[in-house]
């Protein structure tokens, strides 16, 4: 009877990862009162039917799980689908989305987020990558759109908003339009310290402003003259002063700005993390998400 008790337990220990537990009440069933003798034919017969009741009670969850797939999926969609009738990232910079529609989008957000399917983003190879913010609330996402929001619309608008993550830090860069006509960048540099599996926290490390560039075509017909002097002059400048100018304005930030983080949902998609407020930032993946097998040796730190 020993060696029976050890089949059957190596036997039920054996199943997929996904499969539903072997259910106890299962087990007596297959240890019927028969007279065969405890030989090599009975405990054939008894492994026999333990592998057909798992196999049926796997088959049971498979729909489950496709469900729940499918759930996903379609409140990945219908979030996505939220974000184009809102107007998108240019109506949520320049102050046209409605509250109607921002209550929608939140609505539609908080129903992806219970179906996260990564239970410890902060360590997953999915978070690596780059990513185009889609939205965001006051406040959010950080420094970068905070110093921009300072100024009024007609002044600049933020175009573009952008993160590119890797190794532990992010690449903020955030594509801003001076008066309508002049074109420049703000790159803000940052660590990420893994704090538990759904906790971050940011760093700022440096920002850049990048030098303006002008589209000629965009400059005033009378404004013209006085454009092409300036470039004239520029491009005669001594060549470690034109590098300096190239290279735009470079501000340390280190330890001047931090914040808390919480990713409440990733795929190899769509990236929502809150801050300490609650608010909500979406970001879409801009490249080829990596492959879930590669290994991650991140740590927390205490």
């Amino acid at each position: 009877m020993a060696s029976s008790h050890a089949s059957i337990s190596s036997l039920s220990s054996i199943r997929s990862p996904r499969s539903p537990p072997l259910s106890p009440n299962i087990l007596p069933s297959f240890l019927p009162h028969s007279r065969l003798p405890f030989s090599g034919r009975r405990r054939r017969l008894i492994c026999r039917r333990l592998c057909r009741a798992m196999v049926q009670q796997a088959a049971q969850g498979a729909p489950a799980i496709y469900a729940k797939e499918m759930e996903r999926l379609s409140a990945k969609e219908s979030l996505l689908l939220a974000f184009k009738d809102s107007g998108g990232f240019e109506a949520l910079v320049t102050g046209k989305t409605t509250d109607m529609q921002r209550i929608d989008v939140n609505e539609r957000i908080t129903g992806l987020e219970r179906l996260n399917p990564t239970p410890r983003p902060t360590t997953s190879p999915f978070l690596e990558g780059r990513w185009n913010f889609e939205w965001f609330g006051s406040g959010s996402p950080g420094l970068a759109a905070t110093i921009i929001f300072q100024f009024p619309s007609t002044l600049a608008n933020l175009s573009k908003l952008d993160a590119f993550i890797k190794d532990g830090t992010a690449r903020i860069t955030a594509n801003v339009k001076l008066l309508n006509s002049i074109e420049s960048k703000v790159i803000l540099s940052t660590k990420l310290s893994v704090e538990g599996p759904l906790r971050l926290k940011e760093e700022y490390i440096e920002g850049i402003i990048e030098t303006p560039s002008v589209s000629e075509q965009a400059v005033p017909v009378q404004l013209k003259s006085a454009f092409g002097q300036v470039v004239n002059t520029v491009q005669q400048l001594p060549v470690p002063i034109k590098d300096v100018i190239a290279g735009g304005l470079r501000v340390p930030l280190a330890g001047s700005y931090q914040r808390l983080m919480m990713i409440s949902y990733l795929d190899e998609e769509i990236l929502i993390i809150r801050d300490t407020s609650g608010v909500p930032e979406v970001l879409t993946r801009l490249d080829s998400p990596p492959s879930p097998l590669e290994p991650n040796t991140s740590d927390y730190e205490s």
